[in-house]
């Protein structure tokens, strides 16, 4: 009987390992092209997650980061570049 738990497996993971479910999860299949079921892909999702954490991964390049951005009365929409600056616009008078 094996003595490897989830815990011994993050600790022993590789960044190639990680790399490679990172990408199971982000497509919802193996390389192989057979499709992860749901509990494969939450299993694996807490791996890649648990990897980062303990492997100092910045919070940047994490499995679901998102940008914090101010929004309502704090944001004056300075720093929205040009292109994106209608896409707020009420097309309705278009």
């Amino acid at each position: 009987m094996s003595d490897m738990t989830f815990e011994r497996m993050i600790q022993q993971m590789t960044p190639a390992i990680y790399e490679s479910l990172k990408q199971a999860v982000s497509l919802r299949k193996w390389p192989d092209g057979r499709f992860l079921t749901p509990e494969q892909t939450e299993l694996c999702l807490e791996a890649v997650m648990r990897y980062e954490m303990e492997n100092g991964v910045p919070e940047q390049a994490r499995v679901g980061y998102l940008e914090q951005r101010t929004c309502g009365g704090a944001s004056s929409g300075a720093d929205v570049p040009p292109e994106r600056a209608g896409l707020a616009r009420d097309a309705s008078h278009d």
